[in-house]
């Protein structure tokens, strides 16, 4: 019997699979480069005004999903192509290594004593001001970001992957970016980035809800105290989605995090998340480790929610099985539609390159 297995569900799955063995692409990352292009625009368009960012976020956002669409459109009734086009693309958003690594390096540094070069290297992750933190603050820093961008860098992409392919994914990732990169609260962007910002609350509603849900699963032996912090103080941090994760990462790290926070001169105060001591480099490990699980199990739940049948592709032209030469019946499906390595307080440019959400 040829094994049936949905192009979207077999090109989700080999595109995290690259993602863990290859990482992102040294030069010329397609991310990077949608980037580029986007601060060009935010430099011709930009107003202090809520109606430009609007224009904005949509010229850039329904750009990817356009392409994304063109991108299936034209692999409506070849599966491999469609396979393959699904694999780069889901290759190309995720940022689970990124992520990984990023987490891995920072804890060894914090182990070595290293604190300025800890310093420098917590904006790989997120855009705190770092100047003055010390070892227990950097490592709360660094291990908020491990669970805030588990959810924004991996399962957010696979969730939308699977909902509506590489439309969703391009267009996810093309949300995620414009968040990182005007989506602050500052005088510049306080309107000029308000659409970008909400727009990518919107889209990361349900995954991180999902998230949240994927770190009880994989706590272990701390599962019931993953699920009532997650209850308990998800809905405490200032974002919708943020809080939802690391809360759960809280409880099932048995560690607490939250606190005081310095952006751009500008000092934010957060809820304390979870109960117990505060994290040490050794949970920063810890959390890396189970950001590879929330990721394995997320890539998992997508392949197994994906559709098995493209639009427009006969029901038996799936990755393994042999194409049929009857003329395929259009079929409805989510495939075709659009859809949308970190702190929410915005990456640096460098973190654009990454994949790794603010």
């Amino acid at each position: 019997m040829p094994l049936r297995l949905g192009t979207t569900a077999a090109g989700l799955v080999t595109g995290y699979v690259a993602d863990a063995l290859f990482g992102d692409p040294r030069k010329g990352h397609p991310v990077a480069l949608f980037g580029t292009a986007a601060a060009r625009l935010e430099h011709r368009l930009w107003a202090d005004s809520k109606p430009r960012g609007v224009a904005y976020a949509g010229l850039c956002t329904f750009g990817a999903v356009g392409l994304g669409v063109a991108l299936q459109t034209a692999t409506r009734r070849r599966p491999f192509a469609r396979f393959l086009a699904t694999a780069a693309s889901t290759w190309v958003v995720l940022g689970g290594r990124g992520l990984a690594a990023e987490g891995a390096e920072m804890a060894r540094l914090l182990e070595a004593g290293e604190v300025p070069e800890a310093r420098q290297r917590l904006s790989h992750l997120c855009a705190r001001d770092a100047t003055t933190l010390d070892s227990a603050e950097l490592t709360r820093a660094a291990t908020e970001s491990i669970a805030e961008n588990t959810s924004d860098a991996v399962v957010a992409p696979l969730f939308w992957g699977a909902v509506a392919g590489v439309p969703g994914l391009l267009g996810y990732r093309a949300l995620n970016t414009l968040d990182a990169m005007v989506g602050y609260r500052s005088a510049r962007y306080r309107r000029f980035g308000w659409a970008a910002a909400r727009a990518d609350d919107v889209a990361n509603l349900v995954p991180s809800r999902i998230g949240a849900a994927l770190t009880v699963v994989c706590a272990g032996g701390r599962a019931r105290e993953s699920w009532r912090i997650w209850r308990r103080d998800g809905g405490r941090h200032p974002s919708p989605n943020a809080g939802q994760v690391e809360a759960a990462f809280a409880g099932a790290l048995g560690i607490r995090l939250g606190g005081t926070n310095s952006y751009g001169g500008e000092i934010e105060s957060r809820s304390r998340l979870g109960e117990g001591r505060d994290p040490e480099p050794v949970d920063l490990r810890r959390a890396v480790r189970l950001s590879r699980l929330v990721g394995a199990a997320a890539v998992l739940i997508a392949a197994t929610a994906a559709p098995t049948t493209p639009r427009g592709a006969a029901p038996d032209q799936s990755i393994g099985s042999r194409a049929t030469k009857t003329p395929a019946r259009r079929s409805v499906d989510n495939s075709a539609a659009a859809g949308p390595g970190v702190d929410k307080k915005r990456v640096t440019r460098r973190n654009r390159r990454t994949g790794v959400a603010r």
